[in-house]
């Protein structure tokens, strides 16, 4: 299965608050409408983690410690994952042959290549891997010389009765890894689990290209490399 093609890329000026509740409205028109659509956003400050989360026995007095939003839940599976200022996601949008997942692979090796082939026109070189040691690892990352710059995820639904599939990326793009990771590491640590991140498994962007002006450029040959057009939304 390859992606399908997308009108255009809408990119969020602003950050967005609820970036899992806006992923689930942009789901939403694609159902209704019957129509790919394609997002560059960023979130506010912030940790989203997996539901199984909840069921730790640190996660009230974690959350409590920490202001209201900054620990956002979603439904899927898959690790803690930063949001924040330099950190910026890509969500994809379109109908699905049916809902029961089909092609997941595909879907995955085709959004790497896209972001890659992105990517090379910044001079970075990135290939999908696993890496030991970053937030939220997967087969499906994407890496410069074994560190992470890319996680994927995709999800498969049925959103008033049609099928529609989200995929989606976070990039690292001028976001410094040591301050994710010690953000990452602190909640893990406040949860009570054994699980802490490197901050050597983690690069950005703005660390692999050569270059001022690197948060435009990114997201522009992210949206040229997934869209024709550009439009720029609140």
């Amino acid at each position: 299965m390859s992606l399908p093609r997308f009108g255009f890329v809408t990119i969020h000026e602003q950050p967005l608050p609820d970036g899992i509740a806006a992923e689930g409205e942009w789901l939403a028109r694609c159902a209704e409408l019957q129509r790919a659509s394609a997002h560059l956003w960023r979130g506010t400050e912030s940790l989203v983690v997996p539901r199984r989360y909840t069921a730790l026995p640190g996660w009230a007095a974690a959350v409590a410690a920490r202001p209201p939003g900054t620990v956002q839940v979603r439904a899927s599976g898959g690790g803690l994952v930063p949001q924040g200022e330099g950190l910026w996601n890509l969500s994809l949008a379109w109908p699905a042959p049916g809902a029961t997942p089909s092609g997941t692979d595909a879907v995955y090796e085709a959004l790497c290549e896209g972001l890659a082939a992105a990517f090379a026109r910044l001079g970075i070189a990135a290939s999908a891997q696993p890496v030991e040691g970053s937030f939220c690892d997967g087969r499906y990352n994407l890496a410069v010389h074994g560190r992470k710059l890319v996680g994927t995820a995709q999800a498969w639904k049925r959103v008033a009765g049609v099928p529609v599939v989200l995929a989606h990326a976070v990039i690292v793009v001028t976001a410094d890894p040591g301050a994710l990771t010690e953000r990452a590491n602190a909640f893990e640590q406040a949860l009570g689990t054994p699980t802490r991140y490197r901050a050597e498994a983690l690069t950005s962007v703005a660390r692999e290209a050569a270059g001022g002006g690197i948060e435009p450029r990114c997201l522009q040959v992210i949206a040229e490399q997934f869209a024709r057009l550009v439009r720029r939304g609140e």
